[in-house]
């Protein structure tokens, strides 16, 4: 058997139609499909904590969603839920125990404030009264803009960031941090972030990130933290290690070790790890900071993934999460929960239900979301099921049984696999290294996104090789498509959503393909007839994905053929107007005129 810290075997096959009759194919090698297969050598464990979060895009409605109810959450056997809607509790305190002149009563800003803490009450009450935790989500710093014009001096440094660094700053914080559990006792703890700061649902507030100084800035705030949240109050603190800019918190073991380990543990202390090194990307490492150290941990998992179409076609990650993703093939070290399962530092799993990135696309039916979700809390529960006899119980919930649990099982699977190929690549070496290339409800092109990617794919000799893997990608989603129709999922609507979503993707994954023979041809010079019947079929499937929107009523928002581009004056990001799969199609398009 396996140790604790080796990869589990992953040498089972499978035949896909999509690679021709009687095809088999092995991991690593496969270019289609592969199996789950968990190892088996602990009895499981109940893991301490199971907290879930719905994420509404900044500066937009809030997430309508099945997920925000806490009843939801409780029938699922969570404990916690995060509440995140860019508006942290401490938005919700007066601060005039730093100085009543910052909200001055019968002010629009103070009124403001008053009615955000109604709706923190209202939140804390919801998930009490379903007997789960509240927990909330929490940028620092945030700070009253009234503050910082009256203290400007005492918490600003030299460049104008507010300074955890000027004894004034951490007074304030340490005021704030008591006033916000005075005026919300039933808060049951913090979500930390560092390295993001999001002002667009705060009005009268301002801040920046609090880590100006590397490690010593992540010190004083993870003792002041410590000491006045689990200390003091009592409270829990999940101190989330992501950050943006190359923070080596994020995915550095040995950072991690000097950081953490100079910090006390204490018991309800923790620090929330994403299971991937950097984003929530495929072809990134598992996070080797998973499972080191002194302190507890527990993982960021995202259910609607930003960059692969939220929920808008089959992505499932369960099997990559707990299993190991199957690009990670003979990789050293831990590649998956299941390694992780019997350290006892792996002390929960915190799931994202709903929520990542920015804008689209929308969807009406939470069916992948909610696989991913059920899989991940099953396993959380109980880490001796593995993944596979979560995904079983899954099935059999909706109501599926026999030989459709296995072709429910290979769809899931088989998602994982063209996504990874149809997005990312899982050529070695990968010559796509650009993985925001597409993100939300946007499609790169040549033009900008993808030109660095393509100069080096030419400059190697692997276009026919990268074409051909697009276009394997695109029969992966033909078979998910003819698998959609053979599972009677007992939900109406989820039988309806089954089918169109695998359509969404087939659509989405021949406009890509299509796409990309298009782009890539054209950018190494070449003028061909090919070309031309690669253009006319990208055309076709935009057709037929724009009919499936508009005839499908349960179909999520389209993509647009157009790049990710700068924050709009509501400062939420919008479409590059003048790059992206659209223009740069056209311009070949133009070239084959000509």
């Amino acid at each position: 058997m396996p140790s604790a810290h080796q990869p589990p075997s992953r040498r089972r096959v499978l035949g896909t139609a999509a690679a021709g009759a009687g095809a088999l194919l092995t991991l690593g090698a496969a270019p289609h499909a592969y199996a789950s297969t968990a190892p088996t050598h602990h009895r499981g464990r109940r893991l301490p904590f199971l907290l879930d979060m719905v994420q509404a895009n900044p500066g937009e409605p809030m997430t309508e969603s099945r997920y925000t109810d806490p009843r939801t959450l409780a029938a699922y056997d969570y404990d916690g839920q995060v509440i995140n809607e860019f508006r942290p509790p401490h938005t919700g305190v007066t601060f005039d125990t730093v100085d009543d002149r910052i909200f001055p009563a019968g002010s629009d800003a103070r009124a403001w404030v008053e009615e955000n803490a109604r709706g923190i009450d209202a939140h804390i009450s919801r998930a009490h009264a379903a007997g789960i935790d509240s927990y909330f989500f929490t940028d620092i710093i945030v700070l009253p803009e009234r503050l910082v014009e009256l203290y400007g001096d005492e918490v600003l440094d030299d460049q104008g960031r507010i300074s955890l660094h000027r004894p004034r700053t951490l007074e304030i914080h340490r005021l704030m941090l008591r006033e916000v559990f005075a005026r919300f006792p039933g808060i049951d703890g913090l979500v930390i972030r560092t390295g993001e700061t999001y002002l667009q649902n705060v009005p009268f507030h301002t801040g920046n990130n609090p880590i100006t100084e590397g490690q010593a800035s992540h010190l004083l705030l993870i003792d002041l933290l410590r000491e006045e949240v689990c200390v003091r109050a009592g409270k829990r603190l999940f101190y989330r290690t992501w950050s943006t800019g190359g923070d080596p918190l994020t995915n550095d073991p040995d950072y991690y070790r000097t950081v953490t380990g100079a910090v006390e543990p204490h018991q309800n202390l923790l620090f929330s790890v994403k299971h991937t090194a950097t984003d929530f990307w495929r072809t990134v490492a598992f996070n080797p900071t998973l499972g080191v150290g002194t302190h507890r941990q527990i993982v960021e998992v995202e259910c609607a993934r930003e960059y692969e179409a939220k929920g808008a076609c089959p992505d499932y990650i369960g099997d990559g999460v707990i299993n190991g993703f199957e690009e990670y093939a003979g990789r050293p070290g831990p590649q998956g929960l299941a390694a992780l399962a019997e350290n006892p530092l792996l002390a929960g799993v915190w799931t994202w239900s709903r929520g990542g990135g920015w804008r689209g696309p929308y969807i009406s039916n939470e069916l992948w979301c909610d696989l991913n979700m059920w899989v991940m809390a099953r396993w959380t529960r109980n880490t001796g099921l593995g993944e596979a006899g979560a995904f079983r119980a899954y099935a059999h919930r909706a109501g599926l049984s026999g030989n459709a649990v296995e072709r429910f099982h290979r769809l899931a699977l088989l998602s994982a696999a063209g996504t990874l190929r149809g997005h990312y690549s899982a050529l070695v070496p990968t010559p796509v290294t650009r993985t925001t290339w597409t993100r939300d409800q946007f499609l790169g092109g040549s033009d900008k996104d993808l030109a660095g990617d393509y100069r080096a794919i030419v400059a190697a000799g692997r276009v026919e090789e990268v074409l051909a893997e697009k276009e394997q990608a695109a029969r992966i989603w033909q078979e998910i498509g003819a698998l959609s129709d053979r599972l009677p999922l007992r939900d109406h609507d989820d039988r309806d959503y089954l089918r169109v979503s695998s359509r969404y993707g087939l659509h989405l994954y021949s406009v890509i393909h299509h796409g990309w023979q298009v782009m890539l041809r054209g950018y190494a010079g070449e003028r061909s007839s090919l070309m031309a019947r690669h253009l006319r079929a990208y055309d076709d499937a935009w057709t037929s994905w724009q009919r499936l929107a508009t005839s499908r009523p349960s179909c999520a928002t389209l993509y647009q053929p157009l790049g990710f581009g700068q924050k709009d004056a509501d400062g939420v990001y919008d479409a590059d107007p003048d790059h992206g799969m659209g223009p740069s199609v056209d311009a070949c398009r133009k070239l084959l005129a000509a």
